[in-house]
């Protein structure tokens, strides 16, 4: 029996979800919470969801929306896909010369990754197996999983918080003074449970000397690990440098692309905390690449996700499919274009992600509470 599909219509949505307060990172603020959903239909009805990245810059989110309509949709419509991922290196190559031609690599991987996530759900819905089963029929249905999103001036009222939501692993974003956040992932580790953990995520905030000084500062304070503490774009002798003086274990792959950035990156060992983005990058295809890559490697899977329901889910059924010891992110900030897929509470229990046992990714539509905050919608077809 032939599996094929025949893509026959895209659907793409831009969301904005207010906030009360500034998403802060090291290198900027969100003023609002974007999200980029894309729904992919076979010829027969079948269908896949899927989210593009679109956090930055501040427009994004509707650029990828456009984007997708004029650049991509003609290089998907129309085509017979007999596999999940086959589309996506060719949707790569293909596009290359225009993304380079623009200056807009990103934007293109990006929706390319929605594009791809899509593509896995329509296929394990067809299957009628959850996506972490259609990829391993042994994959477990409950992942560990930690609080991210924490700024590290709220750390005090954010960690609380998260511990009563369930988590047992909390993530606090650093770089912007260095003695009040030292400080301040002193007095979060000081307050730890029993067997809680405690990560910083620096954003690539510092150059070599201001990093090798935080790690200094830090003393004697457990991290699990510490992300992007320098620009991803540093050289491999200076992110070698660091981590051979660190006692911390270095952590990045968000702001990675392609599959042979990550085999570099995992080959060269630096970085023994490797997280890709599904949203951002490669989405199922790609990721499932450098997950195992990674695993075989010695090094731990830790995805990266810092948007809507979509994308988090993909990326809690991926690592559940992959295995290792690595632990999903979940942003604690308040998102409905997060919460609204999960009845506004995430499935999370004493530290514990638990998978849902519906087909694909498990959603049928995009939640009605979401429609007052739509930006753009296009019917590709």
């Amino acid at each position: 029996m032939d599996a094929s599909v025949h893509i026959a219509r895209i659907d793409a949505w831009a969301f904005r979800s207010p906030v009360e307060s500034p998403v802060a990172t090291s290198f900027g603020l969100m003023y609002d919470r974007p999200a980029v959903f894309v729904r992919i239909e076979d010829r027969d009805g079948a269908f896949g969801w899927g989210e593009i990245w679109a956090n930055w810059p501040a427009a994004g989110a509707e650029h990828r929306v456009n984007l997708l309509e004029k650049d991509l949709a003609p290089l998907i419509l129309g085509r017979k896909v007999s596999e999940p991922g086959v589309l996506f290196h060719p949707l790569e190559r293909d596009s290359h010369i225009r993304a380079v031609q623009c200056g807009e690599q990103g934007p293109f991987r990006q929706v390319i990754a929605g594009v791809d996530m899509a593509l896995w759900d329509l296929f394990a819905r067809r299957a009628g197996k959850p996506l972490r089963h259609f990829i391993n029929d042994n994959a477990p249905d409950r992942v560990p999983t930690y609080a991210s999103g924490i700024q590290v001036s709220a750390a005090a009222r954010m960690v609380p918080a998260a511990r009563a939501a369930g988590y047992r692993m909390f993530k606090l974003k650093v770089g912007f003074d260095r003695a009040a956040d030292i400080a301040a992932l002193r007095a979060v580790h000081g307050a730890l449970d029993a067997g809680e953990k405690l990560a910083a995520d620096a954003n690539q905030a510092w150059d070599f000397g201001a990093a090798a000084a935080f790690l200094s500062d830090l003393g004697e304070i457990p991290l699990e690990w510490l992300e992007e503490p320098i620009p991803v774009f540093s050289a491999p002798s200076t992110w070698a440098e660091l981590a051979a003086l660190s006692r911390v274990t270095l952590a990045g792959g968000e702001n990675l692309a392609g599959t042979q950035e990550f085999s570099d990156a995992i080959a060269a060992g630096s970085l023994r905390v490797i997280q890709p983005d599904v949203a951002k990058w490669g989405g199922i295809t790609g990721c499932l690449e450098v997950a195992q890559a990674a695993i075989g490697a010695d090094r731990r899977y830790c995805p990266h996700f810092l948007g809507g329901g979509l994308g988090l889910t993909a990326s809690a059924e991926l690592l559940a499919a992959v295995g290792g010891d690595g632990a999903l992110e979940v942003d604690v900030n308040p998102n409905p274009l997060r919460t609204a897929f999960y009845g506004d509470a995430e499935p999370v229990d004493g530290g514990m992600w638990t998978c849902s046992q519906a087909p694909g990714l498990g959603v049928e539509r995009i939640p009605e509470a979401l429609l007052p905050y739509e930006t753009l919608h296009r019917e590709i077809h």
